[in-house]
């Protein structure tokens, strides 16, 4: 494989396990040193770092809620600290909340929800911008349910999402001047143990895509490496969307 990222360091949120533990991985095979962030995975999140050393590459593991911006804010400094600046961030923690009628929505998962998929994405791309220069990437991950909601009980995650489209393309008009750009990928059902292949909803989801069968982590995986990588230096303020043909 050509390490098109030989040199550039990177941080992945949420990198100690499914899309984001296999976002790491790539961009370690590209050559790039990679922090990760997790919340309660502590030996997932030390395997992963080191899959990533066994790759030549240095790594590091930082502890960090998403839901508390200072942990977040520390975690993006800790990471340029230890690597001596920034070039690529991947805002990648998510959760989800609801799931049910709209009425059982209560007001912690609503503030859980915006803190972790949207303020936390704020808070560490401003602190990431502080570190990069010139090639810098910030590559946000969202979902396809950003921007189609094909079932009930979805509206306040999706709704999180989708505010994402709007900090992408607006955040790529902020830092375009400073030669960094600022993308967001899009998965659609992908597995992880958060949405396996087999799950109690895996038969409706496959039934919505053109190709009906679950993405995987390592195909969003190498989508986001060439976000980051210097082939996509004109790509800015784009929505990617990876999801077998559900959205189409």
């Amino acid at each position: 494989m050509t390490q098109s990222l030989q040199g550039k360091r990177a941080l992945v949120t949420g990198g100690s396990r499914g899309i984001g533990a296999a976002i790491a991985r790539r961009l370690a095979a590209e050559g790039a040193d990679v922090a990760i962030t997790y919340e309660r995975s502590a030996d997932r999140a030390e395997g992963v770092a080191d899959q990533i050393k066994q790759q030549g590459r240095r790594a590091l593991a930082l502890k960090a809620d998403s839901g508390d911006a200072a942990a977040v804010r520390g975690a993006v400094n800790a990471a340029a600290k230890a690597f001596g600046g920034l070039d690529i961030l991947v805002n990648n923690a998510g959760i989800f909340r609801g799931g049910g009628p709209i009425e059982n929505l209560t007001l912690e998962d609503i503030d859980a929800t915006l803190a972790v998929n949207v303020r936390a994405v704020v808070v560490a791309s401003q602190a990431a911008a502080a570190h990069m220069g010139e090639g810098g990437r910030i590559i946000n991950i969202g979902s396809n349910l950003a921007t189609r909601v094909p079932d009930a009980g979805m509206s306040l995650y999706s709704m999180s999402k989708s505010a994402l489209i709007a900090w992408t393309q607006g955040l790529a008009r902020d830092l375009g001047g400073r030669g960094i750009t600022v993308n967001i990928v899009h998965p659609g059902s992908t597995n992880t143990d958060m949405n396996p292949v087999d799950g109690p909803g895996a038969e409706a989801q496959r039934a919505r895509m053109a190709i009906k069968r679950y993405g995987k982590s390592d195909d969003v995986a190498a989508l986001v490496a060439f976000v980051a990588g210097p082939e996509a230096g004109s790509v800015n303020g784009a929505g990617l969307t990876i999801d077998g043909g559900a959205n189409a």
